[in-house]
């Protein structure tokens, strides 16, 4: 059974086309998440509302506990690190990682940077050893089959590759980074553009971008659900 895990990460409460100023990542995102259950209704959706409930930022304390080894750990270390390591579980039980990112000053929203922060973890996504031979880094996730899609929205226009506001779009280029660390390199998106505009522009953009994450959905859904059915 294929478990994904939805984020949303937009401040707005809501769905654009469902709410006054609701959220076109939300929008995307349940896009996503409605055609993929359409193909394959065994799926198992584990849903993280960090827009609405952002995570704690990282601390001092906290990452005096990640460096500290488990078996070495106080309580207020287990303590310190109880909601990433909720997060990192939710993680680590995804097959497809759904998130709706969307573009905040030219970055991903704080929400998301805190999650990102909370699920990039010593031991637990990467390794580390100082002593290891040539790098000593390395990702624990590489062999898991992992697939990210991230859903934006922007207010201008013109932030994809080889546009005019490609240089100053952080949003795709950070969360695949951290993502490439962990081992998850297989990433896939589509973005809403035009919000600002509020014009023909705007409704195009959606409904190519709704057009697009419904490929995206079946794209992601086919070889799991040949694999499957030839394990069936």
């Amino acid at each position: 059974m294929t478990t994904i895990l939805h984020i949303d990460s937009s401040a707005r409460p809501g769905r654009s086309g469902e709410q006054s100023h609701g959220s076109h990542t939300r929008r995307l995102t349940a896009h996503f998440i409605e055609r993929y259950l359409q193909l394959d209704s065994s799926t198992k959706v584990i849903y993280r509302d960090v827009g609405a409930a952002p995570p704690s930022p990282v601390s001092g304390s906290w990452v005096h506990a990640a460096f500290t080894p488990p078996a070495a750990r106080e309580p207020w270390m287990k303590e310190a690190l109880a909601q990433s390591d909720t997060l990192v579980d939710e993680l680590l039980a995804a097959d497809i990682i759904v998130a709706g990112v969307p573009m905040y000053n030219f970055g991903p929203p704080a929400q998301f940077k805190a999650w990102i922060d909370n699920i990039v973890r010593v031991g637990r996504t990467f390794g580390f050893d100082r002593s290891r031979a040539g790098e000593p880094y390395w990702p624990l996730l590489a062999d898991a089959g992992k697939q990210l899609v991230i859903l934006s929205s922007r207010g201008d226009h013109g932030y994809d590759p080889g546009q005019r506001l490609e240089g100053i779009n952080h949003v795709e280029a950070s969360v695949r980074s951290a993502f490439r660390y962990l081992g998850v390199t297989q990433a896939y998106g589509a973005a809403i553009e035009y919000d600002e505009f509020g014009d023909d522009r705007l409704q195009r953009s959606i409904a190519d971008a709704e057009r697009a994450t419904a490929r995206l959905a079946e794209a992601v859904a086919a070889p799991r659900i040949a694999a499957s059915r030839r394990a069936a």
